[in-house]
């Protein structure tokens, strides 16, 4: 990771008390390339918090997924519709193996050519996915050449003896093949979008790890698991050196397993990124983020909750590991957020369900001060993932999707920019207590669901949890405050002696693109005797309080 150069995204972001980072709306990969301006995406870290940097400037991912066999020129006419009406501004979009490497080494990328040249044309951002050797635990994207070759390519054995669909990642041929295909992608990528830098990110791999196995026990990897720890692992975890069952004990099958997964990951990182620098991820398939699980019941091997330590030593090209949320849970969203904003990582949602119930966590995602939210399956082809997803994809289904990106695309730099100096939080609507209460340090702001307007009462939740809150500091004592489906209520955390506090302005208005704020109208009275209140309808209020 880079350090963030002195004041300078501080400089970018504030500008007499308002915001001054170029917006969103007037933003597009085209305008500036033409310019000759932009700048390599990369990522930055602050004091354990991380910002992306598109152009020079923090920016928040606002993503859409296609579905994974939407990665065609045929299928793109059923793709972008879908991403506008969601109001997204960058596409996640897979690239397999198999479609650029159909025999061995014979590469074509004329779907990596279209997808760019749309993209641009659309003025959306792109976050290629890589599915090599891994996809969901299979090769199922990878070349025929590959994944009916088992003799060349092995697969990962059970200690009972039974082959499973996942290739080792103890296969010298698979890492060298995976590699190569990977290298030749990034330098392509690098030749047709090194100046442009339409694609921000590149998933490496998708949802390793192996299900109905916890290690691979063919001969040649029982041979390595019965060795020594390697030297940097147990430096890197702070252990004694020995054998895999001498330092792990009960988890050291799947530690092992963990560890040469996330060594072969690393290894086509590196060698990609040697061509072309741009910022690399993994995507995780996660288990249950309260309590432990018998490894054979999830993807034994990636980089799960409790092996993120060890995918952290073994695999230090890659930039960030992102969750993959696919359970409605509040408490289960709330805590897997939790678990993957590290100081040593910054989150990134890297898929969500799509169903209407997902869209309210983008708000508590960005509490965590996360850089991005991508719900996946976003297009018209048809396929629906329910129960995971929604049971029918149209534009009514996504609406919650595009309300929400909508309102947050208006304030995405100084979002982004202020969530890198941890001036942000988020809330979204639980399903217990239906409130959330947001320490802001000299403030708390109390956030209820299913309130009137007008009047004090007990909040009931909404009818369908859909409910978050934003809020982000723009100067002392001066908040920028949005949401929807929510009321939001202010009290001092410790009162300033004698002094009463106040409320003294609340605006509503909207950043132009240069970043400036412009003013629309003020609340005042009713409109703020009963804390502030979010409906369906997109706004921004930049509140200050002063004492009396």
């Amino acid at each position: 990771m880079t350090s963030v150069p002195d004041n300078r995204v501080l400089k970018m972001a504030l500008r007499s008390m308002a915001l001054a980072v170029p917006l969103l709306a007037g933003f597009t990969p085209m305008t500036h390339a033409a310019e000759g301006r932009t700048e390599m995406p990369r990522l930055v870290r602050e004091e354990g918090r991380y910002a992306l940097m598109v152009d020079g400037a923090p920016y928040l991912v606002l993503g859409a997924q296609a579905n994974n066999s939407s990665n065609w020129p045929s299928v793109l006419p059923q793709v972008w519709p879908a991403v506008e009406q969601v109001q997204a501004n960058t596409l996640f979009m897979p690239i397999a193996w198999q479609q650029i490497e159909p025999k061995e080494g014979q590469f074509d990328f004329s779907f990596l050519d279209t997808l760019l040249a749309q993209a641009r044309e659309h003025k959306k951002h792109l976050v290629l996915l890589w599915f090599g050797t891994w996809k969901n635990n299979s090769p199922s994207y990878a070349p025929d050449w590959v994944k009916l070759d088992n003799d060349r390519f092995p697969r990962v054995v059970s200690a009972k003896g039974v082959m499973r669909g996942s290739l080792s990642p103890l296969a010298p041929a698979t890492l060298e093949a995976d590699k190569k295909a990977f290298v030749t992608f990034m330098r392509h990528l690098k030749q047709v979008d090194g100046q442009q830098h339409t694609v921000l990110m590149v998933q490496v791999e998708n949802e390793t790890g192996t299900y109905g196995a916890v290690r691979d026990f063919r001969p040649e990897a029982q041979k390595v698991f019965e060795g020594k720890v390697p030297a940097d692992l147990v430096k890197a975890l702070n252990k004694g050196p020995g054998t895999w069952k001498d330092v792990f004990g009960k988890d050291a099958d799947e530690f092992f397993h963990a560890y040469f997964t996330a060594r072969f990951v690393d290894q086509v990182a590196a060698a990609g990124k040697a061509e072309y620098p741009i910022p690399l991820y993994v995507n995780a398939a996660l288990r249950d983020p309260f309590k432990d699980q018998d490894p054979y019941t999830y993807s034994s091997g990636g980089p799960t909750w409790n092996v993120l330590d060890i995918w952290k030593a073994a695999a230090p090209s890659i930039d960030l590991i992102g969750p993959d949320i696919y359970d409605r849970g509040y408490d289960f969203y709330v805590k897997t957020l939790e678990q993957y904003k590290r100081p040593d990582n910054a989150l990134l949602v890297a898929e969500t369900g799509n169903d209407a119930v997902y869209a309210r966590y983008v708000f508590a995602t960005l509490g965590h001060q996360g850089i991005g939210f991508a719900p996946f399956g976003i297009d018209y082809t048809r396929y629906v993932n329910y129960p995971l997803g929604a049971a029918k994809i149209d534009a009514e289904s996504l609406e919650p999707f595009a309300m929400n990106f909508k309102l947050l695309g208006a304030i995405n730099r100084q979002l982004a920019a202020l969530s890198l100096k941890g001036k942000v939080w988020g809330a979204s609507e639980p399903t217990a207590d239906h409130s959330n209460t947001l320490d802001l340090g000299p403030y708390k702001a109390t956030v209820s669901y299913g309130l009137p307007q007008f009047g004090d009462a007990k909040p009931t939740g909404n009818e369908k949890p859909c409910g978050g809150v934003v809020i982000a500091e723009l100067a002392p004592n001066e908040y920028l405050v949005a949401g929807y489906h929510a009321r939001v209520d202010f009290s001092q955390a410790v009162k300033a002696g004698k002094n009463g506090y106040m409320m003294a302005s609340v605006e509503e208005g909207h950043f132009d693109d240069s970043g400036k704020w412009v003013f629309e109208r003020l609340w005042n009275g009713d409109q703020t005797d009963y804390g502030l209140n979010f409906t369906s309808t997109p706004q921004i209020l930049k509140v200050r309080f002063a004492t009396y």
